[in-house]
């Protein structure tokens, strides 16, 4: 892999971020959530992983981001619901890991 693409990937992911943290925080929640769920980072996933190991390599990779969704929604409805309960620290500790396990419940079962 070409390391002045890493870079890029480093630019865009950071890019990303930095401005759904600013709509974030200026309580533009909405905005900042629906630019965080654009496809873009799966887009450019799917098209780096497509170039590098062709089109059987991309399906297994959506297949696999919609095996993964239920975790997902664990993490978030766990950040939701113990948020205002444990704090910040404590609440992504535990949504984490109980996206971890599920994860890799669901990867072991499949």
């Amino acid at each position: 892999m070409d390391p002045k693409l890493l870079a890029l990937y480093f630019v865009i992911g950071g890019l990303v971020v930095s401005v759904v943290t600013y709509f974030g925080s200026q309580g533009k929640s909405e905005l900042a959530v629906f630019i965080a769920f654009l496809p873009g980072t799966t887009l450019i996933t799917l098209i780096t992983i497509y170039l590098a190991g062709g089109t059987g390599a991309a399906v297994s990779y959506a297949k696999s981001m919609l095996i993964l969704l239920p975790a997902w929604v664990l993490y978030v409805v766990g950040v939701i619901f113990l948020l205002p309960r444990l704090g910040l620290a404590l609440s992504l500790v535990v949504s984490v890991a109980a996206y971890l396990g599920a994860a890799f419940l669901t990867m072991k079962l499949t």
